[in-house]
């Protein structure tokens, strides 16, 4: 039986991972599951994830969540080329977990905190952006790439060493969702980020492209978003799900 992956493109760590997939030719039967919707909240989908969120792996019953976990676990299975999570070499394996950790509470938070605040918080409660919590998480994020420019890449091609590695792909997932509320400048005027970035995307070519389709969507990719965001209203009625708790599950993935 095929892998089969569990995903919403919406999602930062579902994109990693399937951009993952893709690129290293693991074979799967891709299962999307529309968070609009609120497909997650259904019976079927708990019995396979409790947790209700995305992504997860069902690997002929072995049932895997939280996007680090996946990627570690893919790349040991199928034996995948060294630099994406190295397996031989101790030190260069902590490398990749280091920036692994580190980014839950950091680029991870601050770039999908700036996002909800920018856009899917207002839209859901129908009311102006909170302009003090979104330059919060803005100055949490501008102290996140500092670390990335100065620590994580510093002198080197990519943020754990000279090759890629699944860190460059989380990363760069986490910063894209920028790009839909119109603040990709936060990244893209630093000049060691933004060659970074386009370093990986030239890596990842179409895959990393098909992806992020919806932030290429239109030339306003925010506006790709207005019919997921309304449909959020039906999913909580239907699943008589508190808005703050399915805000947290909509765009910013698995825990982690």
């Amino acid at each position: 039986m095929a892998l089969r992956y569990y995903f919403d493109l919406m999602s930062q760590p579902s994109r990693a991972v399937y951009i993952f997939l893709k690129q290293n030719n693991i074979p799967f039967d891709p299962k999307p599951v529309a968070l609009r919707k609120g497909e997650h909240f259904t019976e079927e989908f708990k019995k396979l994830n409790p947790f209700s969120r995305v992504p997860f792996i069902d690997d002929n019953g072995f049932i895997l969540t939280e996007s680090v976990a996946i990627l570690r676990y893919l790349s040991q299975k199928y034996n995948v080329p060294e630099h994406w999570y190295p397996r031989s070499d101790v030190k260069k394996q902590a490398r990749v977990d280091q920036y692994l950790n580190w980014q839950h509470l950091n680029l991870r938070l601050n770039a999908a905190m700036t996002f909800q605040h920018l856009l899917l918080i207002p839209r859901m409660r129908n009311q102006p952006v909170d302009q003090k919590k979104v330059e919060r998480f803005k100055l949490g994020l501008a102290e996140s790439l500092m670390y990335m420019e100065t620590y994580f890449l510093k002198d080197q091609m990519f943020l754990c060493g000279d090759d890629i590695s699944v860190a460059d792909i989380l990363g760069a997932c986490e910063l894209m969702q920028l790009n839909a509320v119109m603040e990709e400048k936060l990244y893209e005027s630093n000049p060691v980020l933004d060659a970074w970035m386009k370093r990986v995307k030239a890596r990842l070519c179409s895959n990393f492209d098909e992806a992020h389709e919806i932030t290429y969507r239109t030339l306003h990719p925010s506006l790709a978003l207005e019919a997921a965001i309304s449909n959020l209203f039906i999913a909580l009625d239907k699943n008589k799900q508190g808005e703050d708790s399915l805000l947290l599950l909509m765009w910013n993935g698995d825990r982690e």
